[in-house]
């Protein structure tokens, strides 16, 4: 039982420095820790924050960064290290090379990379340490109880289960994880979370859009209901030596998590320049870190003064045909061969377009070719192919649209007599219309999946459109018939080059292949001026007449079923 001395109470977070339109924004993904190589959950963290980052840009919302980067402290990678009989510094410069190659290789647009064995970083958590301390949220004192060296945090016994061992002993691992915990005492210095439950209940109360999606938001509240106890944030320096000694006492080594967590203030120049920036974040994170960036973090930033991130956005987890990932199973999915047999874009689409941040999404090679043949090569690649063909459009050019075959109506039902569009004609404009402030809203909500799913339902609904009024069948010889011909391959340009207008953020070498084809030029594909089919409402469409870009071949080509589906997994 810990005697604690008396405490301060938490002071009033200071104001937000930026806000309104055009306001800054840093999107981040956790640091990932630099114990082995990158698996496929670390590339969809990444993918979800450089998605949300991309659309961002992409309507002029403001200056953005992307940070990302790699832990690279604490009693596991220390451990690692022993036993691959190298140095710390080497396994981590080593582990931090191939995160930074994997992100870059999958498109991932991070404008930081921080790594926090850096400088910079590390004067960044001496002096928010610091702050911690001037601010009474510290004190020493005996810890005892189960510590998980791979989770790098203590857990109470409501946390953990009983099981044996390797060699039939009984043992206690942790409900989360399955990994085995070890009674540990030692002299820390302790951080007074208790005294922030209330604090960090009022602000989530205040903001519940703080964590999204709501059953995240639910059970960090639940959490809330329960006991907070006081944290642990240091480590005896005889245990743990890789780390950022405690400033004035050479004994103990800062808390990993601690030091982990201040990534986020020393990428925007804590402790001089974060103002410009913070507290405009948003953490895109795994559903196993969330007690960390829900209520550690948020806590701590009140301890020193500063305001909460604006949003945390949590994802769960993927598994390996209904199997957890892990390398005793032999079913670690490696991020490198997967973007080499699917492509960058076809791994990034799947990614995106299957993972549901609200539940365990389930990956496995067969999945992987419906989904992206279907939607990618077949759906939408098939759609430019047909409506660009020389048989159907041999002058090469965006055609002309007529407001006799396709008059404006204000109901589609109206349309008896009325030129050569059907009421279903109609339905696809109007789904088509809408489309980009649905694809907005979802990406603000955090669902990206869905975006895509209205999406892949608009590229259908145009297939739809084409095979029905069967164009290549037209008579070009008759004036009327050219006038409907080039109206239908108007239309189902201008949906083309919605889509790849709004699939830039998901599959961004496809869409500027799309577009470059379409002949719209680099400044012509922002969010923030997309117009649909501006023909018929009687405005001028600058594409119209304009010769269409180059023929480079398929889009997206079919992948392939391998005979040993290219091994889906990365051996242990």
């Amino acid at each position: 039982m810990l005697r604690v001395p008396r405490r301060r109470l938490p002071r009033p977070p200071r104001r937000a420095a930026c806000s309104g339109p055009g306001r800054r924004l840093l999107l981040s993904t956790p640091i990932f820790y630099a114990n082995g190589p990158p698996h496929i959950g670390h590339l969809y963290s990444a993918l979800l924050a450089d998605a949300l980052h991309r659309h961002r840009g992409l309507r002029g919302a403001g200056p953005g960064r992307l940070s990302t980067g790699t832990d690279e402290h604490g009693l596991k990678i220390q451990q690692a290290a022993a036993a691959a009989g190298t140095s710390p510094p080497e396994l981590c410069e080593r582990v931090s090379g191939l995160f930074r190659q994997a992100l870059a290789q999958a498109g991932v647009s991070f404008t930081d990379f921080t790594r926090t064995s850096q400088p910079r970083h590390q004067r960044a958590v001496q002096r928010f340490w610091g702050a911690l301390r001037a601010g009474g949220a510290l004190y020493k004192g005996s810890y005892e109880g189960w510590y998980c060296t791979p989770e790098e945090c203590f857990l109470p016994e409501s946390q953990l289960a009983e099981r044996s061992d390797a060699q039939g002993r009984p043992c206690k691992v942790s409900l989360e994880s399955g990994h085995q915990v070890h009674w540990t005492k030692e002299e820390n210095y302790m951080f007074r979370l208790s005294a922030f439950r209330d604090p960090l209940w009022k602000w989530l109360r205040e903001n519940p859009h703080a964590i999204s999606p709501d059953p995240f938001y639910q059970l960090v509240l639940r959490w809330l209901e329960e006991d907070l106890p006081d944290l642990s944030v240091s480590r005896e320096s005889s245990r743990l030596q890789w780390g950022i000694p405690v400033p004035g006492d050479p004994t103990q080594t800062i808390y990993v998590w601690v030091d982990a967590l201040v990534n986020y203030l020393s990428v925007v120049g804590y402790p001089t320049a974060h103002g410009e920036w913070w507290p405009a974040a948003h953490h895109v994170v795994g559903k196993d870190i969330l007690k960390f960036h829900a209520v550690y973090w948020p806590a701590l930033l009140m301890a020193v003064g500063l305001r909460p991130p604006e949003r945390i956005l949590v994802h769960s987890h993927w598994t390996v045909r209904g199997q957890k990932m892990s390398k005793s199973l032999g079913n670690v999915v490696d991020p490198f061969s997967c973007m080499e047999q699917y492509t960058v874009d076809g791994f990034r689409y799947f990614l995106l377009r299957q993972g549901v941040p609200e539940r365990d999404c389930d990956y496995y090679h067969e999945k992987v070719l419906k989904v992206v043949n279907s939607e990618l090569a077949d759906a939408l690649g098939g759609l430019l192919n047909r409506s660009t063909a020389l048989s159907i459009n041999p002058s090469n050019t965006y055609p002309c649209f007529s407001e006799s075959c396709f008059p404006k109506v204000s109901d589609s039902r109206e349309t008896k007599g009325m030129g050569r569009a059907s009421a279903e004609d109609y339905e696809l404009l109007a789904s088509v219309a809408s489309l980009p402030l649905q694809v907005a809203g979802y990406f603000e909500g955090f669902q990206i999946y869905k975006a895509l799913e209205c999406i892949t339902l608009c590229v259908r609904q145009t297939n739809s459109f084409f095979q029905r009024h069967r164009p290549w069948k037209l008579d070009r010889k008759d004036p009327a018939e050219q006038l409907w011909l080039d109206t239908i391959i108007h239309v189902t340009l201008e949906c083309l080059r919605i889509f790849g207008t709004l699939l830039q953020p998901v599959i961004p070498h496809t869409a500027d292949k799309l577009l470059s084809r379409l002949a719209v030029k680099p400044q012509e594909r922002a969010l923030s001026s997309l117009t649909f089919l501006p023909r018929y409402s009687g405005r001028p469409c600058p594409f119209e007449g304009r010769q269409l870009g180059p023929d480079n071949g398929v889009l997206f080509h079919r992948l392939e079923k391998s005979s040993e589906h290219q091994r889906e997994t990365k051996k242990p």
